[in-house]
């Protein structure tokens, strides 16, 4: 029987002592798909690579018991909070920590008036995530990165898309 303790989760702002945890973590998360798609690109990172989307980026982490299991990128562009790289350890899955992230992106983004994110078509539990948060579908890009299908979505700070 799974420990019915409730997980602590701490979410903060990315270091540089956290970014081999994070591409150790990302490796781990997209390793999954690497027989159904091609994922080198997230699965290869390299430190330098890393530390460079610092100097622009946002980057976060999520912690359980001070150990990093997920992190996420993000950056505002025009109004649109861009959001990248939602990695969670394949142990923490489904314990919250990719909505924990996400709820601190929404939160910190304060010049965006919309959150757009994109994952990959055949993947119904980051969909059910988005979903669940009041994401909507806003494109799908076949044959995108790497071909890559993808199935973008889009959430608004205010109910109304339109509103100004």
């Amino acid at each position: 029987m799974e420990n019915a303790r409730a997980t602590k989760i701490a979410i903060r702002r990315a270091t540089e002592r956290d970014f081999s945890d994070i591409l150790k973590i990302q490796r781990e998360a997209f390793s999954e798909y690497r027989n159904v798609y091609e994922v080198s690109p997230w699965t290869t990172e390299s430190l330098e690579s890393i530390k460079l989307d610092a100097t622009d980026k946002a980057i976060l982490v999520a912690e359980s018991d001070g150990t990093v299991v997920g992190s996420v990128r993000f950056w505002t562009v025009a109004g649109v909070c861009v959001i990248r790289l939602l990695s969670v350890s394949p142990s923490h899955q489904g314990r919250g920590f990719a909505k924990a992230l996400m709820k601190e992106v929404e939160r910190m983004a304060t010049d965006a008036h919309k959150f757009y994110v994109c994952t990959m078509l055949s993947t119904p539990r980051n969909i059910g995530l988005f979903l669940g948060m009041g994401y909507q579908p806003e494109s799908i890009l076949p044959n995108h990165y790497h071909k890559l299908n993808l199935i973008c979505f889009a959430k608004y700070r205010h109910s109304d898309p339109l509103r100004q």
